[in-house]
């Protein structure tokens, strides 16, 4: 298929596309700007960041599968619109709650704990709803627009995030995201949603089950379900450990580590860029490789630069990182939406939504880890080098 070939993506889920990228961006804005105000607005510590960050991610690993069964079930649009319009609530509260000075930690943490439900149904039926907006040759370009709107959203909201506290205060941050979900709903709401048929009514674990084994059980899905949570905790443990090795080993400043972090968002722009085109000329089995084996010669630049210690190498190794894994995210989404059932895709999604668990289990070895390469580790210059 050439280039001129490629299936036009209709409006419909153009409207879906925008609505995306404003509830990604809403996320990233909200998480980047949580921590800031608890620090700067309400002056805790690093171990209640802690408990805040946890506050943040914990809804990934328990209502994923809750909010797979209600895909499933009832309308996703709708879910997905309701669950946007939850954050919106959230984050207009902790906007309210900070204009009346009433804002504390415990309430920062369950409202972003709301909020993040919110994301959890709103990820969980993205995927789900996009095979019935599209044809299936169209898939692939669907997946990439989606991703790419992602890819964005994570590279620039983090930052945005800060700006907007650190210029403007904390509650236009959060009012700012509340927008952003508002706007996501309004697109949802003109989205045309195809009728399904009626899912059977039967015991929540039942259905559970069902996807679980349709998952665990699939030829393909199962080792893509299998390597997905041992890359996850991977790429958290290296990025848990890489600032204390980066700053001691590699002699890098402040600005040299966030320019080397940064690299892993360019790569994931650069990857979900290129990746319908390479989808269209390489095989497809080809370029679910690509992103396992990209990630394996990532990390391997990243060793290598215990024998050659410059920040280029590190750049090149969280370039990769970024680029080859969205090819594996945009090709293995497109491979599960291709092979699932309709009426099982909300579950599946889920379970792959789940795999995401593995990120806190990475960032705990890592903390275990990089104590003991402190006590071994010695700084190769007394000051950090400038990059």
């Amino acid at each position: 298929m050439s280039a001129t070939d490629a299936p036009r993506l209709p409006p419909t889920f153009n409207r879906l596309a925008w609505s995306n990228l404003a509830a990604q961006s809403a996320e990233q804005i909200a998480l980047a700007a949580a921590p800031i105000v608890a620090v700067l607005l309400l002056g805790v510590g690093e171990g209640q960041t802690g408990v805040l960050q946890t506050a943040l991610t914990l809804p990934f690993i328990l209502f994923a599968i809750p909010a797979g069964l209600l895909a499933d079930r009832f309308s996703r649009r709708w879910l997905m619109a309701g669950s946007e319009a939850l954050r919106a609530a959230a984050l207009l509260g902790i906007l309210v709650l900070i204009w009346l000075k009433l804002l504390t930690l415990p309430l920062l943490a369950l409202l972003g704990f709301i909020a993040v439900c919110g994301t959890v149904a709103y990820s969980v039926a993205a995927p789900a709803l996009v095979p019935s907006l599209v044809s299936p040759d169209a898939l692939p370009a669907a997946n990439a627009r989606i991703e790419l709107a992602r890819t964005v959203a994570f590279a620039s909201g983090p930052a945005l995030g800060g700006v907007l506290v650190g210029w403007v205060g904390a509650a236009p941050a959060f009012g700012f995201a509340a927008a952003l979900s508002i706007m996501a709903v309004v697109l949802l709401s003109g989205i045309y949603e195809p009728a399904r048929a009626p899912a059977p009514r039967r015991h929540p674990l039942q259905e559970i089950r069902e996807g679980a084994a349709f998952v665990l059980h699939h030829p393909l899905l199962r080792p893509v379900f299998v390597t997905q949570f041992i890359f996850n905790t991977a790429s958290f443990l290296l990025l848990a450990v890489f600032v204390p090795y980066a700053v001691r080993h590699l002699g890098l400043s402040a600005t040299g580590v966030g320019a080397t972090l940064a690299m892993y968002g360019v790569g994931m722009v650069v990857g979900a860029l290129l990746a319908t085109r390479m989808m269209r000329r390489l095989a497809f089995g080809t370029v679910i490789g690509l992103g396992p084996v990209t990630g394996l010669v990532a990390a391997a630049v990243m060793a290598l630069t215990t024998f050659v210690p410059t920040p280029w190498l590190a750049g090149l190794s969280f370039f990769l990182l970024g680029a080859g894994p969205i090819l594996w995210v945009i090709s293995t989404t497109t491979l599960r939406q291709s092979v699932t059932p309709p009426r099982l895709l909300g579950r599946v999604s889920a379970i792959n939504i789940m795999s995401y668990g593995a990120r806190p289990l990475g960032s705990a070895l890592g903390a275990i880890m990089a104590p003991k390469y402190a006590s071994i580790s010695r700084p190769r210059s007394s000051a950090p080098r400038r990059w």
